[in-house]
């Protein structure tokens, strides 16, 4: 596998081509960013961090049957993926209610509902991320209803297996970001962007402290030694 040109360039990755036309490289940035790009700033070690913790997850997720475009690591912020067509949808899994979720609800951040929460949102930067139905997507062309089915039951399937991991690991799955696309090998509708720390909000399940991307976003500072104790966590799970 040879590393060819940078073929896509985001806030917070890279994505370069290689010699087998299925195949691209994803190279996690030391970058991140909240609030549409509003803030943005640098932290040395979070691209390695963020690699790794989506790795294990991705592989988890791989081995239990649910499809995602992660194949292996290949370096500390590097790793080798699938190929995709982007669906710019995001599924958005709410195991408690929190951040503007809870003030669009108009309920205490941190309220557990007695059912999973599962909301759509339009990935356009300029639109800001907008929520968006079923209807809405269907009539924009970014899916088919079996498409959108088939997206929420991967998603609620994701919540599932993810969340008694975390538990072993002693974090709460409060909520995660998930993102599809169609792999270029099958067509196949597939994970296909990181799970981490930047697109879950994971709480400590004995104090409560917030160990993800709110740290940034809230400046509650420890952003890497956060994210650090979430892969150490993990890791050992996984060892165990």
């Amino acid at each position: 596998m040879t590393k060819g040109e940078l073929i896509f360039e985001g806030n917070e990755k890279q994505v370069f081509a290689t010699d087998h036309p299925d195949q691209v490289i994803f190279r996690y940035k030391d970058v991140t960013v909240a609030y549409n790009n509003v803030k943005r700033a640098r932290f040395k070690g979070k691209g390695a961090l963020d690699n790794q913790i989506s790795a294990i997850l991705l592989d988890y997720l791989n081995k239990n049957g649910v499809e995602t475009h992660f194949i292996r690591l290949i370096s500390d912020q590097e790793q080798l993926c699938r190929k995709i067509e982007i669906i710019p949808l995001q599924v958005v899994v709410h195991n408690r209610i929190d951040g503007s979720l809870a003030a669009r609800l108009g309920v205490e951040e941190g309220y557990r509902p007695s059912n999973t929460i599962v909301d759509l949102r339009y990935n356009n930067d300029e639109l800001e991320d907008p929520f968006i139905n079923r209807d809405q997507a269907v009539a924009l062309n970014l899916a088919t209803y079996q498409e959108l089915d088939g997206m929420y039951n991967i998603a609620r399937r994701v919540n599932d297996l993810l969340k008694p991991l975390f538990h072993k690991a002693g974090i709460e799955l409060v909520d995660m970001k998930i993102e599809f696309g169609r792999a270029s090998d099958t067509g196949a509708i597939i994970i296909s962007d990181e799970i981490s720390p930047d697109t879950c909000r994971l709480w400590d399940e004995a104090t409560g402290e917030r160990m993800d991307k709110d740290r940034f976003r809230l400046d509650l500072s420890r952003v890497v030694e956060s994210y650090t104790n979430v892969l150490n966590r993990l890791q050992k799970v996984m060892e165990a």
